[in-house]
């Protein structure tokens, strides 16, 4: 059952690239599976928020949680390299990727209801607390927990293709085995207190070695969506997250070899 849910993601990218107005491009998604029993789930409400939702929020009986994420083509990170402001197609990226997300949830919903199985829909972003700006279900954290990466010191998920991308998750009642968790880091600061390049790219002081400070983040992603308004809401920077050793990779790899 897992190989067939992962062929009906991947297929459903590929299409939605050929099938849509699509002005971005994406690689081949990772997938990954926790167990909507796991403990820490509950931990999320001391590390996130006390309001992060459980699994069995969105659908009770829940049994597993599906992590999945979708890397960007090289040029969409290679546009928003330059400058302070984040390209047009960066902004374009994050706006129709979170459509992306949201019909492939949609979608993958239809298919197991077909097969006899639940799932739910939950959007992309834009599911947090406006002022203290934290996501009532956090897809990256949850997506740590399902085994698809571990953070990097400037907050984003470092996976095996990298952190330049869209986490998406979803609650099924399906079980599947969940994946296994890699031991150590991947962000090359916390495993070899090396690189810090996420902090010198931060165009706004938001971060920190030692701290980040979520506000003037936002400050710098709100003055990109009105830079972007033509293209809808585009609340993103990403400038932390390219022209780094993790852009693209996992960066552990390369020192590993």
């Amino acid at each position: 059952m897992k190989n067939q849910l992962e062929k009906l993601i991947r297929e459903f990218i590929k299409k939605y690239q050929e099938d849509n107005d699509i002005e971005s491009g994406w690689k081949e998604p990772l997938i990954s599976y926790a167990d909507a029993s796991d403990k820490r789930f509950y931990k999320l409400k001391e590390i996130v928020s006390p309001s992060h939702a459980m699994p069995q929020d969105f659908l009770p009986g829940a049994k597993t949680v599906v992590s999945y994420f979708i890397p960007f083509e090289d040029f969409i990170v290679e546009s928003n390299i330059e400058g302070r402001i984040s390209s047009k197609i960066w902004a374009r990226a994050y706006i129709e990727t979170n459509k992306l997300i949201f019909d492939l949830n949609s979608y993958i919903k239809n298919e197991l209801e077909k097969l006899g199985y639940k799932s739910n829909i939950i959007p992309a972003t834009h599911n947090f607390d406006t002022t203290k700006l934290i996501s009532d279900w956090s897809h990256r954290h949850v997506a740590y927990i399902s085994g698809l990466g571990t953070f990097g010191l400037n907050n984003m998920l470092i996976t095996e293709k990298g952190c330049c991308g869209r986490v998406g998750s979803f609650v099924t009642d399906l079980e599947l085995e969940p994946s296994n968790i890699k031991e150590g880091e991947n962000c090359l600061y916390k495993r070899n207190n090396v690189c810090k390049k996420c902090v010198a790219r931060c165009v706004n002081a938001a971060l920190k070695v030692e701290s980040f400070n979520r506000h003037k983040c936002y400050e710098m992603c709100l003055s990109n969506a009105e830079v972007h308004s033509e293209i809808e809401l585009s609340d993103v920077c990403g400038k932390c997250l390219v022209n780094l050793p993790c852009s693209t990779t996992n960066p552990v790899k390369l020192i590993d070899k």
